[in-house]
């Protein structure tokens, strides 16, 4: 990972947090990830959703990583929800694992998954689940030891609109 680069929990999640989140949304999904969201983008779009994940993480269904650089501005972040049903008590979703453009292929993905499991571990979760619709991303999870269970034609869309495939992947986590 660069230097300078950290990684941590958002225990509270305030004003500066909700617009360097804000700010990789945007980017990621101008870049035309396919992270539920349509274009146009926009500032308050992106905020929403912030806020609801602020209260969501506060009330301990969800943990939000982030990845700073050394100015302290947030270039990626990630999250794990806990908050699934009764009968899966040792499963997370990993969710919005994005990375800004400017600080792509540096090892801030592999970090934040990084942080995310071991999060999740902490949290008692012994299968971590997701999917993604960017080859970039399954790259990166297969390399991080991540099993693809399959793929849905069409699933969801692009930002502009277009239909995409999405590939799901799991990943069983041992407590050391």
């Amino acid at each position: 990972m660069p230097d300078g680069i950290q990684i941590r929990r958002l225990q509270v999640v305030g004003e500066r947090e909700i617009q360097g989140l804000s700010e990789v949304l945007i980017d990621c999904v101008e870049g035309g990830a396919s992270v539920s969201f349509m274009l146009p983008m926009t500032v308050e779009k992106a905020r929403a959703f912030w806020e609801k994940a602020a209260q969501s993480a506060l009330r301990g269904e969800r943990m939000i990583f982030v990845a700073e650089d050394g100015s302290g501005a947030i270039v990626g972040t990630v999250q794990v929800v806990l908050d699934l049903p009764e009968n899966q008590p040792h499963r997370g979703d990993v969710s919005k694992m994005l990375v800004h453009r400017k600080a792509r292929r540096l090892g801030v993905g592999a970090a934040l998954m990084t942080a995310a499991e071991q999060g999740a571990l902490s949290a008692g979760k012994t299968v971590l689940v997701l999917d993604t619709a960017s080859d970039d991303a399954e790259r990166l999870y297969r390399r991080q030891g991540w099993q693809f269970s399959g793929t849905i034609p069409d699933y969801a869309l692009m930002p502009d609109g277009a239909y995409c495939a999405t590939h799901f992947f799991y990943k069983m986590l041992k407590p050391s």
